[in-house]
Formats: C-alpha cells, sequence, structure tokens
C-alpha cells in the first residue's frame, strides 16, 4: 500500500523491494527521527548569545502588546502579520518575554515540516528517500536561518508541509472529505500568516496535472482552494494599502535568480532521477513544482512589484528536501545490489559528510553577526553610557525599536524627538514632531544621546527629520563617546560652549 496511487498505480521505485526495506517498513514509524534531528538543530545555540536583530524586534515589541493594542496598530501597518502577533502575543503572556519564547514556535514548525517531507518521501519513494529528505531538510542553509527566527515563515513552511502531505493522502485514495476540510483549512491559516504562502496551491494544481487523478479531485481541490483564497482575499486587499512597507525590496536583477537557478538545478536533478512519468503520482511530481513553482511565480510578481525575498517562499525548501532524498534513496537501490551492507549506511554517511561540510555556516548563523544588527547589545551600551537627564533620538525613527525591546535600559532619558508613543499611534516607531520643533528641543540640550545605525550597514538619511537632528548634532555638539555594536551605534554628543563655536 505505501506504493500505490490512485493516479497510476504502484511507483517502479517500490515494485522490487528488498527484504531488508520491507523489514524497515515493519519498524515504528521513521519521521521522530527527522523531527528529532530538526529539533535538536534548532535548539542548538537558540539565543544565539542573546541577540535579537530589528526583524523579531517588530515580532517582540508588538507581542508585549494588548490584544486591543495590536488591532488598532493592524489598521495602520503590519496586517500581512496579523495573526502572528496575535499568537505571539499569547505565547507572551504565557511563558513570558525572551529569546526562547520568540524562537521556539519556529524551531517546532521546522521539525514539523521536516516530519511531513519524511512522510510524503517514504509514501512515494521509499523508506531511504524519506529518511534522507526528512534529515537533509533540516540542513539546508535557509532552513537553518529561519529555524531559529522569531518571524512567520517557519509556521508557513510547516503548514505547506500539512497542506502536501494531505493532498497525497488524497491522492493515493485514502483520503476522506475531513482530508479536504484540512486541506483547506490548513492552507487558509498559511494565507492568513502570510498571503505569498498561497503560491502553494498553483504547485499543487502542477501536482494534479502531472498525476492526472479522477475528476472529481480536481473538483474537491478546486472548491478547497478557492475557498481558502476567499478566506484571505480581504487581508489581501486591505495590505495592499500598506504597500510602502515592502517598498525597501529592490528590484529583480539578474544576480538575485543566480540562487534559484542553483535551486532549480539540484531539484532538476533529483526529479529526473525520480524517473518521472506523466500519470503517476511521485516524488518528482510533488516536489519539483513545490520547489518551481512559488520561486517562478514570485520573480513573475517581482517583475510588476519588487517582492522578491526567499523566505516569502521558504516552504519551496520542502520540495527541495523531497527531491534530494529522492535521489539518495536511488543512490541507495542502485548500490544494494552489489554492496547490500554498505548502501544501509549510505544515507547516515552522506548527512554526516553534508553536516560536518555545512558546520561552519551553521556555526556562523547562531551567532549574533548572522544578522544585519541586534537591538538587545545597544540597548546594554545605552544603558551604561546614559546619564539622568539626558536626551536620545534615532536615526532612523525605526532604530527606536531598541528602547521599545527594552524600555528599562532608557530609563531617565527624554525621547525628545516623539509626539505620540508607537503604542498610543498605532505604529511600530511612534510618531515624530516636524523637523522644526525638533530641532528647538535637541538645541535646548546639554547631552544626547544617538541610536543609530553602525557605518557599515547605514543607509544614506533621506528623512527630513532624519537631516535636521544629524545636522544639529554636528554643529552645535561634539562627540564625547562613541560605541559600535553588532551592526548598531550610539554616539553620546554634548553641547558645544559658545566661546568654542
Amino acid at each position: 500500500m505505501w506504493g500505490s496511487t490512485s493516479a497510476g498505480g504502484p511507483s517502479p521505485a517500490v515494485l522490487d523491494v528488498d527484504p531488508r526495506e520491507k523489514a524497515l517498513r515493519r519498524r515504528p514509524p521513521l519521521w521522530p527521527i527527522p523531527l528529532l534531528w530538526t529539533l535538536a538543530l534548532g535548539l542548538w545555540g537558540l539565543s544565539r548569545q542573546h541577540s535579537v536583530w530589528r526583524d523579531e524586534a517588530a515580532t517582540w515589541q508588538v507581542a508585549r502588546r494588548s490584544v486591543g493594542e495590536i488591532w488598532h496598530m493592524l489598521g495602520q501597518v503590519d496586517a500581512v502579520h496579523g495573526l502572528y502577533y496575535l499568537l505571539m502575543h499569547g505565547l507572551f503572556e504565557w511563558f513570558g518575554a525572551g529569546t526562547t519564547t520568540l524562537r521556539l514556535p519556529s524551531v517546532l514548525a521546522t521539525a514539523v515540516a521536516a516530519a511531513c517531507v519524511t512522510v510524503i518521501g517514504e509514501r512515494l519513494a521509499g523508506v531511504w528517500a524519506g529518511l534522507a529528505g526528512g534529515l537533509a531538510f533540516g540542513l539546508l542553509p535557509a532552513v537553518q536561518f529561519h529555524v531559529q527566527e522569531g518571524r512567520p515563515y517557519a509556521l508557513v513552511t510547516a503548514g505547506a508541509g500539512i497542506s502536501t502531505l494531505l493532498l497525497v493522502t488524497v491522492l493515493q485514495g485514502r483520503g476522506r472529505a475531513v482530508h479536504w476540510s484540512a486541506y483547506g483549512a490548513t492552507v487558509t491559516v498559511c494565507g492568513l500568516l502570510n498571503w505569498l504562502s498561497l503560491l502553494i496551491l498553483p504547485a499543487h494544481l502542477a501536482t494534479l496535472l502531472w498525476a492526472r487523478p479522477r475528476r472529481g479531485t480536481y473538483t474537491r481541490w478546486a472548491v478547497a482552494a478557492t475557498a481558502s483564497v476567499a478566506a484571505v482575499l480581504p487581508l489581501i486587499l486591505f495590505s495592499r494599502g500598506q504597500a510602502k512597507q515592502v517598498s525597501w525590496i529592490p528590484p529583480l536583477t539578474w544576480h538575485m535568480l543566480i540562487g534559484p537557478a542553483i535551486l532549480l538545478a539540484i531539484g532538476g536533478l533529483g526529479a529526473l532521477l525520480d524517473r518521472p512519468r506523466a500519470g503517476r503520482l511521485s516524488a518528482a511530481a510533488v516536489g519539483l513544482p513545490l520547489l518551481a513553482v512559488p520561486q517562478l511565480a514570485l520573480i513573475g510578481l517581482s517583475l510588476v512589484k519588487p517582492l522578491f525575498l526567499d523566505r516569502y517562499i521558504l516552504f519551496g525548501m520542502l520540495g527541495l528536501a523531497l527531491l534530494i532524498g529522492t535521489a539518495l534513496g536511488t543512490a541507495v537501490r542502485a548500490t544494494r545490489p552489489r554492496f547490500p551492507r554498505a548502501s544501509l549506511w549510505l544515507v547516515p554517511a552522506v548527512v554526516a559528510v553534508a553536516f560536518a561540510a555545512l558546520l561552519p555556516q551553521a556555526l556562523a548563523k547562531r551567532s549574533p553577526a548572522s544578522r544585519v544588527d541586534d537591538v538587545l547589545a545597544v540597548a546594554a551600551d545605552v544603558r551604561r553610557l546614559k546619564e539622568n537627564g539626558d536626551a536620545v533620538v534615532f536615526v532612523p525613527a525605526a532604530r527606536r525599536d531598541t528602547a521599545l525591546v527594552s524600555p528599562g535600559h532608557f530609563t531617565g532619558l527624554r525621547d525628545i524627538a516623539l509626539t505620540e508613543s508607537a503604542v498610543a499611534s498605532g505604529t511600530l516607531k511612534g510618531e515624530e514632531a516636524d523637523p522644526a520643533r525638533i530641532r528647538s528641543a535637541m538645541l535646548a540640550q546639554h547631552r544626547i544621546l544617538l541610536v543609530t545605525d553602525a557605518p557599515d550597514v547605514a543607509r544614506p538619511v533621506s528623512n527630513e527629520r532624519d537631516r535636521v537632528k544629524t545636522a544639529v548634532l554636528a554643529e552645535h555638539f561634539t562627540v564625547v563617546a562613541d560605541e559600535q555594536v553588532r551592526g548598531r551605534r550610539v554616539t553620546v554628543y554634548e553641547r558645544l560652549e559658545p566661546a568654542r563655536r
């Protein structure tokens, strides 16, 4: 039953099954192995030396607001992440704010995704393909980055893995109405976490067209997919009014396509080794569309509006892992006749070699330097350098996130540019005064702390308010302390005496 499908009979990969593989199939399920492996990879160095970068800082500060305050903010910004923020608010309420609470949901979700890859691979290409795919998933560099990220992309990937497993289940003739309902609900939740995850639907449609199931299957899938899109559509339409939030994404260039091209080449090779054939549900029929279609679709969308960020389609790594597992499963079957004992060690050996080869990169991704900045480290410097009565300004205003995440470190400092707090204004950075009022407030100070980006990651100052801040500091103040740490900078300025000007 493992290899049977309703879309064309048993897979050739499992027609001639070695007795050893039959024995493996009588053992307990294999999916806990990749699940625990990925869980261990995620928990390893989870705090990243107690560092939090700007994207995670957004999650941190919003999750600490009340439900009403979050709802108010979603009307202004970040509606696309509303469900995720509400989830994290509940977790912060129950377990407290911290790097473990912030990142553990991503770790657990990635482990679930690895388990889904294992089950899908085992059903479609055999035991070794499933095991190899599940173990490989946790080692993929993009996955290792997001497994410890306090953002929704790993959760979306887990949902994509579950929905794909449900689709495979119904295509193999095991599904019932409850499976279609679960499929639609899972896709909907993923869409509410990030509506670009709906790009999984054309990938699944490609699998359906490849496998050629019974006609009724198309109808059931269309109903579930339409219901999901309809449920997410209000969010899509509303979030378009907040499109300026992604205005920083650069236009698509040729060099940005090198990574996707390499991934598609690797995935294509794995698909060829699976000997794909139209009308047969196979690992290639599931994995290749899952990898390729979201990539190509996002590239197409980015030609109209720049949106190409690999994290938006992280779930495509499920397809890559499935195809890598299929290639390794094919290698096991090829070596088994001549080297029956050695073939049993092929997958563990390859995984061990891959882990050793990727170890330097894995260590780098678990260090604070793996992200562009660290809001917690610079907050500690502010606490050390400040004096009671000092003022503080932020350039750009978004760097106020370090005060919002660590308010205790800013006790005694006066945020002289701020007129309305982030919570009251329903924003991520608050509302600042007009440039003239900022200038007057700064000139009335003796000492000002400037929190900004380190030069190597700073963008040119373009906002009029920020230009006023930097101009006043340069003309009327002198630097008495300057600290840079992990992509952030805090500089202490003292007012020049009139005789020195």
